[in-house]
């Protein structure tokens, strides 16, 4: 063999080697894995592409300054929008699902089983997005008389784990990078299995013993606590926004959850900021001498008895000036509108603040942020960082009166590499501690009448908490919550859709079938319940001996290959979503294609009549044409197939 002939067969297998490798054609390339000797958990490097500082000449390094002063400052109004948004999603849950919260807490005899008090409290706290609201009302009917601190302690364990879903909801918003949503959906769910598995504990406890319950009351016992004034901290400088745009009556809520009729037929939206109200001593006509106040202010004139009686007249005096105040729509509609708008504002901000944060944390800024917040004291003080760090939660957690409002501020920090899972989980634990203290000022402010019960719920909450951390936290080992964060976080960042599945299934469907078996009666409960339960930890009993000592199992249960495909793995429900997937875009697509085929079609058909056909001289150009208007042909259907 000549070597042209060897050299053009080389050039041939090459080409044809180059064909398969094509990345255009191979759906290797979107599958997006690292490469198996890094670990996916590995805090990136923020790279700095500017041009250095020393390469700089005096006006670029002033334009510079500018520039990052600037992105300091569209930094702190950005984050002051997504803190208003929030506050606004709130008030929009309330609107659309506040009535229907009241209606659930009036069900006193649904809520004496502890189990359904702790759905109950996690279903209340999802529709009003806010433990403080769902709180207060727990409180109102504690001081109303119709629950007792023992039956509203699982409640308010419940309102700890609706709370944790909307850094979790945050976190889907940056699903368009695999490596960054694996970091951010782990380390917002740290904060729900730290819930979850406090709650697992915690309330088996209170039920045999009633813990949470009996010393949250010694404390009450033991001290002389009067009322005051709860502080206003972040609220003085987002009210201003908020209540310009919506401003809600929250005592309607409360009036529904503890059976005043006239509530319900009230709106939530305030239509009056201040009223007066005014008690006289007046005569009142009363059915008989019974129903009168004593027996000395008590006449009867023929067939009416008269009594003295305080009655009191509301009078308005100011009207509200929020945007809705002379808005005649039902509060379902408000709410609605409300929710879109600020779930599109909260994205926005949330995209920008990440985009801000990316373009400002490189370089040597990068490393110096980095190091202050992950790294720990030399040894032998190394343990004291976490603590810190819970401190840290829980101080800025009182500085934003929200543990939604930093938990959602670190996760995106936690997507882009600049703090650690393990950093953020002492962050989160802190910022439980630091709303339930807000929580103990704002019962600190209390009437009198109502102190000592307020009180008692914001200790048992912050009791819960302080307890979960001494469980979940102290011994390096007994940290699962990073562990299970890190193991979903894996899976979703495979399987995209497992997210919308993990939020669905925890915070909706979940505690709506344990709430559907409550109504049910324990036989029940216990019947169905505890069978799926037991099956749950065999389960989980089997998949830690197959990976530690998959020799104590026998032959058959050490895989679960005897199963079916889709009973162990996620790999068949990825190709039936992604088939779906496909199937929905290609009609879209289609239907794209169809209108612009018949807005374009008289446009199109006037140009073919007036194109002038071209003829080339050269019958290989005319060749040529035929073959590229054949490739183009091709590349289309290939297109439309990779759909």
């Amino acid at each position: 063999m000549d070597p042209q002939s060897k050299s053009r067969e080389d050039q041939d297998e090459n080409h044809g080697n180059k064909i398969k490798a094509s990345p255009a054609h191979s759906t290797v390339a979107l599958i997006e894995d690292e490469p198996e000797d890094m670990d996916p958990w590995d805090m990136p490097e923020l790279k700095d592409t500017g041009v250095p500082w020393s390469a700089l000449d005096t006006k670029g390094k002033v334009l510079r300054v500018f520039v990052s002063v600037g992105k300091i400052v569209l930094l702190l109004g950005f984050l002051y929008m997504f803190i208003c948004s929030l506050d606004i999603l709130s008030s929009a849950f309330q609107l659309v699902g506040g009535k229907a919260a009241g209606d659930i807490f009036q069900d006193n005899s649904v809520l004496s089983n502890p189990l359904a008090g702790l759905v109950i409290g996690v279903l209340v706290t999802l529709l009003v997005q806010s433990s403080s609201t769902s709180s207060s009302i727990v409180v109102s009917m504690v001081s109303s008389g119709l629950l007792t601190v023992q039956v509203a302690v699982p409640i308010i364990m419940g309102t700890n784990i609706g709370t944790s879903v909307t850094n979790t909801l945050v976190a889907t918003t940056q699903a368009g990078d695999r490596s960054t949503f694996r970091r951010a959906f782990a380390g917002a769910t740290v904060h729900d299995f730290f819930n979850w598995l406090s709650v697992l504990v915690l309330l088996p406890l209170e039920v045999a013993t009633g813990y949470l319950y009996e010393v949250t009351k010694l404390i009450i016992d033991s001290f002389k606590i009067e009322s005051g004034e709860a502080p206003d901290l972040l609220n003085v400088i987002t009210d201003p926004l908020t209540e310009s745009i919506i401003q809600l009556d929250q005592s309607v809520i409360s009036g529904i959850a503890t059976g005043d009729p006239e509530a319900r037929n009230k709106s939530l939206i305030l239509k009056w900021c201040k009223t007066f109200t005014n008690t006289t001593l007046m005569n009142v006509t009363v059915p008989g001498p019974e129903n009168c106040t004593s027996p000395t202010l008590c006449w009867v004139d023929g067939n009416y008895t008269f009594t003295l009686k305080n009655v009191s007249e509301t009078y308005d005096v100011r009207k509200c000036t929020h945007l809705f105040v002379n808005v005649n729509l039902p509060d379902l509609a408000v709410g609605l509108i409300l929710l879109a708008l600020s779930l599109l504002v909260l994205c926005s901000c949330l995209v920008l603040i990440v985009k801000l944060l990316n373009s400002m944390l490189k370089g040597q800024v990068a490393a110096v942020i980095k190091k202050i917040l992950n790294t720990d004291f030399p040894f032998p003080f190394g343990w004291v960082t976490g603590y810190i760090a819970i401190l840290v939660g829980a101080a800025m957690t009182f500085v934003v009166q929200s543990s939604s409002v930093f938990t959602s501020a670190i996760t995106p920090l936690v997507g882009i590499g600049v703090i650690s899972i393990e950093r953020a989980y002492p962050l989160s634990l802190g910022s439980n501690i630091g709303t339930t203290t807000t929580a103990i000022l704002a019962a600190m402010a209390s009437p009198g009448d109502t102190l000592a019960n307020a009180l008692q719920i914001a200790l048992v909450h912050f009791l819960f908490n302080i307890t979960g951390i001494v469980l979940w936290y102290p011994v390096p080992f007994t940290r699962i919550p990073i562990r299970l964060a890190k193991g979903l976080g894996s899976i979703t960042a495979k399987y995209r859709w497992f997210a919308a599945v993990y939020i669905i299934c925890c915070f909706f469907v979940l505690p709506l079938f344990v709430f559907s078996l409550s109504l049910a009666g324990w036989q029940v409960l216990v019947g169905v319940g505890v069978p799926i339960l037991v099956l749950l930890i065999i389960t989980l009993i089997i998949n830690v001996l197959q990976k530690r000592k998959p020799g104590c199992l026998p032959a058959a249960l050490r895989s679960w290959d005897f199963l079916p495909l889709w009973a162990h793995s996620l790999a068949p429900w990825d190709k039936v979503i992604g088939v779906i997937t496909a199937k929905c875009c290609c009609c879209c697509k289609c239907c794209q294609v169809s209108s612009n085929d018949q807005e374009h079609g008289v446009q199109e058909s006037a140009e073919k009549n007036k194109k002038v056909h071209t003829v080339y001289d050269n019958l290989a150009m005319s060749a040529e044409k035929e073959v590229e208007d054949e490739i183009k042909i091709e590349l289309k259907i290939l297109e439309m197939t990779r759909l």
